[in-house]
């Protein structure tokens, strides 16, 4: 005889489980509102901006942005110069960007 299913129990864990990654996402956001140094932005210019970007409608426009925005998240090359002077480049010297989609985050 099977085990009868714990309907509650599976979907209590669902919950649970979109909560994380709903708050995930959200301290995903605030870490790279800081590592693009948005954060010394007006709350009001940040959100206007955000607005206009989401209703710009012009295709070459996003793609100027989606690429900029990869390149954000590439990893920095660094010459030997840098790597013994021990400079960093590139979101990684922000701090948090390096843990952001996918990384480890704190």
């Amino acid at each position: 005889m099977r085990k009868p299913r714990d309907y509650d129990a599976e979907l209590k864990a669902l919950d649970e489980r979109a909560r994380s990654l709903r708050e995930r996402k959200q301290r995903q956001y605030g870490e790279l509102v800081t590592a693009t140094g948005a954060d010394v932005l007006p709350l009001d210019v940040l959100a206007g901006a955000l607005i206009w970007a989401v209703e710009a409608a012009d295709a070459p426009t996003k793609e100027g942005w989606r690429r900029r925005g990869a390149a954000f998240f590439r990893p920095a090359r660094r010459t030997s110069s840098d790597a013994a002077a021990g400079a960093a480049s590139g979101p990684e010297s922000v701090g948090g960007a390096s843990s952001l989609f996918g990384g480890e985050s704190a």
